[in-house]
């Protein structure tokens, strides 16, 4: 009550000051925006980052169905139109603004990313029979006790929910502490996952067994990679390198450095490919084809102070995967990897080594390649049933 009072009277000032507001805030208080096709699915994402994430949930809902996607972000508003769909900035939790808002765009469905749950928006989607969904669902336990101190708020909204897909049983067990009904619940998927997992690996090859690739280096690991390559090269006369900088304009730097240590290479960004020995890829847009090629992926970003970068897109190809000692933003996930035997930690100093016996032991590179898949196949979950179920809700409430 006292959380749509305060809100009400917000927006009784807002609407005031509209006259005077820029383009954005106008189009967050429903004045403005372009032209939107009543029914169907309203697909909210914070930004870029939760777009992206449901990219292949929200083609597979897209389909039949119209769908406007609301995001926080004018970034998002941009990738979500990029993509070709309707996207609106979403509107402010102030109860005459939803109004307008569910009044233009007549939806049967509010499917939610992730983690934003708006006290007005629940209770005015409900009062219209919108069913509700989320997605991706996520809480840590500091998180659920913060809510837990709110049960007013917090409660209302779960109990209102008709669908929920949690990104792990933890986030899953604590919504239901919470008010989360047990019928809402679906099986859990990680939205970040999906994507990779839909990747259909190559066949494997001699000469894919024979390739390493250096996944998104960072200044300060070129070196580290090349002088293991070429330290296993002495045992492995055929072995191949694609060197990846993260930022592609490295290249001249990483190109000199190759230079200095008589390296024969070829670069991307000027035609280079495959067939030789050494490739240095300073393009955008093509790591799938760089994942495809090697049987081996050293993934960087881990012999500095960067924290690593994910493991999954490597596991999506079947790679067997090596890495330095800093992955502190993935740590989990690099430890369950570890423990199934699907990637290994390499100290610059032992990389040549176990690029050598990686390279010599082609069973061993395809059973961690193999298993890396099946872990990230195993987290990411299937999405088939839920995207079933939202657009049954949806048809249900479209007469």
């Amino acid at each position: 009550m006292i959380w749509r009072s305060a809100t009400a009277l917000a927006g009784f000032a807002l609407r005031l000051a509209a006259p005077f507001s820029g383009a954005d805030l106008r189009e967050r208080l429903a004045l403005t925006g372009p032209d939107i096709v009543p029914g169907g699915i309203w697909l909210h994402a914070a930004s870029v980052g939760e777009l992206n994430s449901a990219r292949v949930l929200i083609e597979a809902l897209a389909g039949d169905l119209p769908l406007t996607v609301t995001t926080n972000s004018r970034t998002g508003r941009a990738l979500a139109r990029k993509l070709g769909y309707t996207a609106v900035l979403a509107p402010l939790d102030v109860p005459q603004v939803l109004e307008r808002f569910l009044q233009r765009i007549e939806p049967s469905v509010l499917v939610t990313v992730e983690n934003e749950l708006w006290p007005n928006r629940s209770a005015q989607a409900d009062a219209r029979g919108v069913a509700q969904v989320v997605v991706g669902a996520r809480i840590s336990a500091r998180s659920a006790a913060r809510w837990g101190k709110v049960p007013g708020l917090i409660r209302p909204m779960l109990a209102r929910l008709a669908a929920l897909s949690a990104q792990d049983t933890g986030s899953e067990e604590r919504l239901l502490r919470l008010g989360l009904r047990p019928e809402a619940v679906c099986s859990r998927l990680n939205l970040k996952l999906v994507g990779p997992s839909r990747v259909e690996p190559v066949p494997d090859s001699p000469a894919r067994a024979l390739t390493v690739l250096a996944a998104s280096t960072h200044e300060g690991e070129d070196e580290i990679v090349l002088d293991a390559y070429l330290a296993a090269r002495q045992s492995a006369p055929a072995l191949r390198l694609i060197l990846a900088p993260r930022h592609p304009e490295r290249g001249d730097a990483v190109a000199d450095l190759l230079a200095a240590r008589g390296v024969e290479f070829v670069r991307r960004s000027r035609g280079g490919g495959l067939d030789a020995g050494v490739l240095l890829a300073d393009t955008l847009g093509e790591m799938a084809q760089w994942y495809a090629a090697a049987g081996i992926c050293v993934t960087c970003g881990s012999y500095n102070d960067r924290g690593g970068h994910t493991p999954w897109e490597p596991a999506a190809w079947r790679c067997a995967i090596l890495h330095g000692p800093h992955v502190e933003n993935h740590a989990a996930d690099y430890a369950d990897l570890g423990a199934a035997g699907a990637a290994a930690e390499s100290l610059a100093a032992d990389l040549p080594h176990d690029l050598t016996a990686l390279v010599a032991d082609p069973a061993r590179q395809k059973s961690m390649g193999n298993m890396a898949r099946d872990q990230l196949l195993a987290r990411a979950g299937d999405p088939t049933a839920l995207v079933q179920r939202i657009l049954d809700l949806a048809r249900g409430r479209l007469v």
